[in-house]
């Protein structure tokens, strides 16, 4: 993927790009932005006759006028594109040789190049198509794993959050005007209780929209990241086994020696819809061998920092659990078929990965401590840091407003405009150069 630096937006330029994966497929897309698209029709695409927005089956050549393919291309005339620019996309058959074909002839037309990553949907920022809370949503939509991530993408990408945005602005916008006018108009009698009570109104209504806001997203991006679940014990107590049987692949070593397991190993996995990252560790006892010794100081590390703790340990031997555990932790006694009179006094959850048995509990579990976790944060519109930083601010200066109603109106006036260039922050109407990088850079180069 091109990085992208200070990406060049000028007007003179026609970008292009694959928009879709690497590799041998059916179909590849090739989408161009930009004043050069119709020149690159009709030198491609010569005596073809194609409608806005309709799918036209055509001979695509190249510059010598010899033919990389028979497919599909579709033409977005400006205004009405993802870019707001002129945009054509080619459908073409997905090898190598041919998309290597239409990216090369795309490259000798003049003021063509290679897009950069985000550039389509930068160039849709600049022409005011989306605006930044929606972009975010969208490579939020391009990165989601699971279920709940995309549902949660989507209500950004889709324009919810800054629809709200505007309203809170808009109204903001109307306070000052009232402050303004009683500014103007402070020789009139009872123009200050009047024009106060008006705005004070407003604000109250604004403050309970704000605060909707920032419910439930005091982290928006653990939905995102994904809730850590360690799975810890002793040795020999069955751990790379229920990783490799969650994951249903060998993501661990299984061996009757103990202490196989020395580093860390990840799995992502999508229970119930939430994005939950497994971490097999090593035995935790008192070793004596240095390599093993660090890999338990990094098992205890890593749980003691883990959103829950899976401690396990062997129905066979029955040890005791973990005590000292800091956080969320679910008991487990694993080998539940190799001791199946055995019987426990404790609330643990009894599974075989041999049988199967207790899985789907554990699984439950499991999935109940996720939704009650980040259950709250897909019917938040806030999905990043940035906006809620942006909301919360804007939040603080409405609570200061509240709180003086009795100050000078010029400071009255100032928490007002403090807390509408905030809800403009949210959306990307001013300063926002420092994040646009970091933003876009997000998506993929077609994108």
């Amino acid at each position: 993927m091109n990085s992208a630096p200070e990406i060049s937006t000028e007007a003179c330029d026609t970008i292009y790009s694959t928009a879709t994966g690497i590799g041998r497929a059916a179909v590849a897309i090739i989408r161009v932005s930009g004043p050069s698209c119709q020149l690159i029709l009709r030198t491609m695409c010569p005596g073809a006759c194609l409608l806005d927005r309709r799918a036209t089956f055509v001979r695509i050549l190249d510059h010598s006028s010899e033919l990389i393919d028979l497919g599909v291309v579709i033409m977005f005339y400006a205004p009405r594109s993802f870019t707001g620019e002129d945009v054509v996309e080619f459908q073409v058959t997905g090898s190598r040789a041919v998309v290597a074909m239409m990216l090369n002839t795309l490259s000798r037309f003049p003021a063509t190049r290679h897009a950069y990553a985000g550039e389509f949907s930068r160039r849709s920022f600049a022409n005011g198509k989306r605006d930044l809370a929606e972009i975010e949503g969208l490579a939020s939509v391009v990165e989601a794993e699971t279920i709940t991530q995309l549902r949660h993408a989507q209500r950004s990408a889709s324009g919810q959050l800054s629809r709200e945005c505007e309203v809170i602005r808009e109204t903001l916008v109307r306070c000052m005007a009232l402050l303004e006018g009683f500014l103007d108009f402070s020789d009139v009698e009872d123009s200050e209780a009047t024009s106060l009570r008006d705005v004070v109104a407003l604000v109250e209504d604004i403050r309970e929209r704000t605060k909707a806001l920032l419910l439930n997203s005091d982290h928006p991006e653990r939905l995102r990241d994904g809730l850590v679940v360690v799975i810890a014990g002793p040795p020999n107590a069955g751990k790379s086994s229920l990783i490799n049987h969650l994951t249903k692949r060998e993501v661990s070593i299984v061996s009757v020696v103990p202490g196989t397991t020395r580093d860390l190993i990840e799995a992502h996995l999508d229970i119930a819809g939430f994005p939950i990252i497994f971490v097999d560790t090593a035995g935790i006892r008192e070793a004596r061998d240095p390599v093993e010794a660090e890999g338990i100081a990094r098992a205890r590390k890593k749980r003691d920092s883990a959103d829950l703790t899976l401690w396990l340990t062997s129905c066979e031997d029955g040890e005791d659990f973990d005590e000292t555990q800091i956080g969320e932790m679910l008991r487990i006694r694993t080998k539940c078929d190799l001791a199946p009179q055995a019987r426990f006094l404790d609330d643990c959850i009894r599974v075989s990965t041999v049988t199967g048995a207790g899985i789907d509990v554990l699984v439950a579990r499991i999935a109940a401590f996720a939704r009650s976790r980040l259950g709250g944060l897909v019917d938040s519109l806030v999905s990043t840091q940035r906006q809620r930083a942006a909301i919360l601010e804007a939040d603080g200066a409405l609570e200061r407003f509240l709180y003086n109603q009795t100050a000078p109106v010029e400071l009255l006036a100032e928490d007002l405009r403090i807390a509408a260039r905030c809800m403009s922050r949210v959306v990307g109407r001013i300063d926002v150069e420092e994040v646009l990088n970091n933003v876009f850079s997000r998506l993929c180069v077609g994108k």
